[in-house]
Order: structure tokens, then C-alpha cells, then sequence
């Protein structure tokens, strides 16, 4: 067999396409658009070689138009369940013995794909399925899975070449083996790139995979599978399948051949799956590989030298972006009496601008959130806000959810900076805001650092050096993604590992070699070349 040692083309991260108004790129996005929203598909489960469309049959529908149906998808059952672990084990022993190379030019074949004949594809059914805007869409669809494919594949050949010393007579090597069994992959509805990242960064390392998405995002995972399958990914290695989650994880988490979960989404959800984990961890031939990233409070601390307009803007991307459906969008916020009334001028002139309605109208920024109870959720936090003496709505506060779940972007003022909506994760357009005394710097960094359980992101805005690097210091373990003079949202692979701890998570850093060391399993050999043949040691002699 001929060999070699393979050097990975050194990534770059994909250009982001802009969809100005008259631009090419625009038209031929609002023409797929159009031609995917006059369609409707018929997406199955992906078992093995099988394509299957049987069980309950549901409907896809738009977040900004919910009585419009983009197609349909199968809810399969316990069987099918059972059927994907049964169909990733057998492909187990082809795909962890495939060359190393031959696996990744699967993925980077992908990565080619996505960025040139599914490029629109991919952001048009992220549009449809998952209200994203044009560049919201481009920067999550297209740009962050494309970089996830080539740089993690990069990533893996810089694994594979960590290499062990070895002394005289002595050959030692290290193997990555893929873990023993099956990885399950639970993806979330608001990133298209995390959903496929997930499953595919095990597959990398020779893993095979068991992948639920969320229901909400399934339109794109189709058009994801679609680039894997032809791209090349032998069958079974990642089964997909629209099943219900406990009964789904009732199975998985008892079978002897499970070995890690790979999990995006709520804390609460990851800390059951933890503690099912541990009471069954007597079943399992080993022990599992568990990474999760889960929530966030993220926060956006000012101090009295930021510049106010820079702040602002700060405010209403990290927090308005993809209606604040980002587990790092800006939640939170603290702003010196200094420079409270120069940001909220800034920020009232910028709300005053942003419309909110459908992806198909480009010059709407702001879109609808993903589902009813996601509304209902998020509505009853604004009422709340309504209806209490220590905070006041400044700004938005309205929604509607006749045609699309509409919310307003909804800044509120609070007194208390332990108010409801300061501390607990709400994951939609709200944005509550506690103004300080300039010379209690010090005590808010305390405050910050103690009002919410989550770890994910967080941001300081100032000039004054002293300042930031206080703020770096005190929060350092507040936020396991940091930003300086920025809004705390837009991680790029490559350039920040994402992720972050306490009740956000294991850490383990999508977007670089970090999270991927959690998909192999090292085996050390050690090879002597000329061996002893006296058992005695020279410290026994006379």
C-alpha cells in the first residue's frame, strides 16, 4: 500500500459573501428563496443505506410565516432508534480502518461543496426553516461550516502528528484511536453550523455517529446530509433521525456500546443527561466522552472611558443579531451614570431604524423567533417587566405572533441588578440594563461575576488600560470567551475557540484541536528494538 506523510492545505476562513442591494450574490440568494419556498420536500431519516420516510409524518414551517408548509419530515420510534445504533456499529469497523486521509478528503470535498453549489442552498433553507437573515445565514451556514470542515481536518492531521520521545533502543509511538462504540450527536435549532459540526468533528477522528436534530432545524440538516452523501460519507457512519428525546436517550444512554454525547442546547437538559450517565455507567464498555456547551447570561460591562457610540452598537448587534437566539448574545448589561445617556441616545436612534419582519424582505434586521413556545416564553418575560415597580421597558415590548413569532427588540431598565430578567437565560430579544455609580467599577465586576450560574460569554468596553485589564482578571473565569471593545457574539473558527463553563458547559472549545481530542482514544506503543536478556540490574552486582 503506497503511504505518505499528508499535509493538510493550511485553512482559511471562508469570505463572507455581503448581499448588498444589486449585488449577484443577492439576487441569486432572493431567487432561491423563492424557488425553495414554492417547493415542498419530503425529508427522510438516514439509516444506513436507507433513506426511510415512515412514522408520524409532520410539517416544516417558516418562523415568520407558520401557516406556510416548506415540507415534511417522518418522527420516527423506538425502532428506528435502535436501527441507527445498530447501523453506525456496523459500518464501525470500515470507517475507523479507512486511511486517515481518505476520511478527510470526505470532509473537505464537503467544505468545496458548500461553499460553491450549495452555498445558497444552505442559506436559503436556513432563511426558510430557521428565520435567519441573509448575512446571519451566510455567516452561520455557509462561512462557519465551512470553516469547521477545513480546519478541523487540519486540526487532525496536527493530532495525528504529536508524537512521543523515544530513547536509545526504543521506538515509541502514539496512536489516536477512535473512542469504543458510537457517539450520539444532540443538535440545536440556531446554529446550521453547530448542528453539523457536532456529528461531523467525531466522524473526523473515525467515529461513527448516531444524529438527532432539532426539530426546528431539519430543513437545513437535510441540505447538510445532502452534502455529506455527496460529497462521499460511506453509509452509516452519521444516522440521523427525527425521534422523540427522551424516549431517544432512554435507549442510547442504556446501551453497552455508547461511547460520548456530543450536545449542544439547554443546561438543564445536559445536566439530566450527566445524571443518566452516571447511573448507568456500570453498562458502558467504557467510559463515556461527555461535551456539552449549554447556556449563557452574557454580559456587557462599560467602564466610564468607552466610547458611548461603540457601546451602543455593541448592545444592539450582540443582543438583537438573530433576535437574540444566540447562546452568547448580549443579555445583560452595565453602564456607568456617566455615559448612560450619551449610549441610550445612540441606541434609541438605532432601534428607531431596525425593522422587524420577514427574511424574504432583506432590509428587515430583526426576524422571527423560532417557534410558539419559544414565544410564549419569551412574552411572558416582557410582561413581567411590565407589571414590576423596579424596572421599566424603554424600549420595544411588542409582539404578535398572528403571521410569524414576532417579538420587538425590548431593552429594559432595571434598579435591580438582580432583577428576573438580569439573572435567567431567555434566549430571545431582551435586553435588560442596570446603570451604576462610576466609582462602584469595582463592586459591579463583583456583581457581574456572581449574578448568573452560567460561564459563557462576556465583554468589557473601555479605553482606560488599567480598566480592561482589572476587568480581564476579576472575570476571568465569567466568560470562556472574553472580548475586549467588542459585542460578545461572532466567534470565528479558527480565530476564537467557542465555548465556556460553570453551567455553560464542558469547554471544550468547537473551532479548534481541543474539542476534537474528546473524539479519540490514544493508544502508547513502545517498540524495543534490541531487548534485555539478564533480569539482574547493575545496582545488584558485588
Amino acid at each position: 500500500m503506497a503511504t505518505g506523510f499528508f499535509h493538510i492545505p493550511k485553512p482559511k476562513n471562508e469570505p463572507v459573501w455581503a448581499y448588498a442591494p444589486h449585488t449577484k450574490e443577492r439576487l441569486a440568494l432572493q431567487h432561491k428563496l423563492a424557488e425553495m419556498k414554492s417547493q415542498c420536500i419530503d425529508v427522510p431519516m438516514y439509516i444506513g443505506a436507507n433513506e426511510l420516510k415512515e412514522g408520524k409524518k409532520l410539517p416544516l414551517t417558516s418562523p415568520h410565516d407558520h401557516q406556510h408548509v416548506l415540507g415534511y419530515y417522518y418522527e420516527g420510534d423506538a425502532t428506528h432508534v435502535k436501527a441507527a445504533i445498530d447501523a453506525s456499529l456496523a459500518a464501525k469497523e470500515a470507517w475507523e480502518n479507512l486511511p486517515w486521509e481518505q476520511r478527510i478528503a470526505i470532509f473537505l470535498k464537503a467544505a468545496d461543496l458548500s461553499a460553491a453549489k450549495y452555498r445558497l442552498e444552505l442559506n436559503a433553507s436556513t432563511m426558510l426553516g430557521q428565520s435567519k437573515n441573509a448575512f446571519q445565514a451566510e455567516i452561520d451556514a455557509a462561512c462557519e461550516w465551512i470553516d469547521f470542515l477545513k480546519f478541523n481536518a487540519y486540526y487532525v492531521a496536527q493530532i495525528y502528528a504529536q508524537q512521543p520521545e523515544s530513547s536509545d533502543l526504543v521506538w515509541n509511538r502514539l496512536e489516536y484511536r477512535p473512542l469504543e462504540g458510537f457517539v450520539f450527536a444532540i443538535t440545536p435549532f440556531n446554529f446550521t453550523a453547530i448542528a453539523g459540526n457536532l456529528p461531523v468533528s467525531a466522524a473526523l477522528m473515525g467515529n461513527v455517529v448516531v444524529w438527532k436534530p432539532s426539530p426546528t432545524q431539519i430543513y437545513s440538516a437535510y441540505v447538510l446530509m445532502k452534502i455529506l452523501k455527496e460529497a462521499g460519507l460511506p453509509d452509516g457512519v452519521i444516522n440521523v433521525i427525527y425521534t422523540d428525546g427522551p424516549l431517544t436517550g432512554d435507549i442510547v444512554f442504556k446501551h453497552p456500546d455508547f461511547a460520548g454525547v456530543h450536545f449542544t442546547g439547554s443546561t438543564k437538559v445536559f445536566q439530566h443527561i450527566w445524571k443518566t450517565i452516571g447511573e448507568n455507567i456500570h453498562l458502558y464498555k467504557s467510559y463515556p466522552r461527555i461535551v456539552g456547551e449549554t447556556g449563557g447570561k452574557d454580559f456587557v460591562l462599560a467602564h466610564a472611558s468607552a466610547d458611548a457610540k461603540a457601546l451602543a452598537v455593541g448592545l444592539v448587534r450582540g443582543a438583537f443579531e438573530f433576535q437574540g437566539q444566540k447562546c452568547s448574545a448580549a443579555s445583560r448589561a452595565y453602564i456607568p451614570e456617566s455615559l448612560w445617556q450619551e449610549t441610550s441616545q445612540y441606541v434609541s436612534t438605532f432601534l428607531n431604524e431596525i425593522t422587524v419582519g420577514s427574511v424574504e424582505d432583506f432590509s428587515n434586521f430583526v426576524n422571527a423567533v423560532i417557534d410558539e413556545k419559544s414565544f410564549d416564553k419569551i412574552s411572558n418575560y416582557i410582561e413581567l417587566a411590565k407589571n414590576s415597580p423596579d424596572v421599566e421597558i424603554i424600549a420595544g415590548g411588542g409582539y404578535d405572533k398572528s403571521k410569524g413569532y414576532f417579538i420587538e427588540p425590548t431593552v429594559i431598565l432595571t434598579k435591580n441588578p438582580t432583577f428576573t430578567t438580569m439573572c435567567e437565560e431567555i434566549f430571545g430579544p431582551v435586553l435588560t440594563i442596570y446603570v451604576y455609580k462610576d466609582a462602584d467599577f469595582e463592586e459591579v465586576l463583583t456583581l457581574v461575576d456572581t449574578t448568573s450560574p452560567y460561564a459563557l460569554t462576556g465583554a468589557i468596553f473601555a479605553q482606560d488600560r488599567y480598566a480592561i485589564n482589572l476587568a480581564t482578571q476579576k472575570l476571568k473565569n465569567a466568560a470562556g470567551n472574553f472580548y475586549v471593545n467588542d459585542k460578545p457574539t461572532g466567534a470565528v473558527v479558527g480565530q476564537q475557540p467557542f465555548g465556556g463553563a460553570r453551567a455553560s458547559g464542558t469547554n471544550d472549545k468547537a473551532g479548534s484541536y481541543l474539542n476534537l481530542l474528546r473524539w479519540v482514544s490514544p493508544r502508547t506503543i513502545k517498540e524495543t528494538f534490541v531487548s534485555p536478556t539478564d533480569y539482574k540490574y547493575p545496582f545488584l552486582e558485588k
